[in-house]
């Protein structure tokens, strides 16, 4: 519903723009490539802190889980035979 809102807001301001005859502040494409950005910015350190803690939290459980599971058997050739 949001990106709704968004998007008629933005169609809003742009016939506003029309009806006035006043340019947009920034060419589309700059201003889309400044809006990408902002979102990758925003976006970007908690995928990082998420990155740098996955390995922290798989090093901790590892020997947990390992310790709770019985060891597998080996057998040299089927007894079937």
């Amino acid at each position: 519903m949001s990106y709704l809102i968004s998007l008629g807001a933005g169609l809003v301001v742009g016939l506003l723009y029309y009806l006035v005859r006043v340019q947009s502040p920034a060419p589309p494409l700059i201003a889309l490539a400044g809006l990408l950005g902002i979102v990758i910015g925003e976006h970007a350190i908690p995928f990082v802190q998420a990155q740098i803690r996955t390995p922290d939290a798989q090093t901790q459980s590892a020997p947990a889980a390992a310790s709770s599971q019985p060891a597998p058997r080996v057998t040299s050739g089927s007894k079937d035979q």
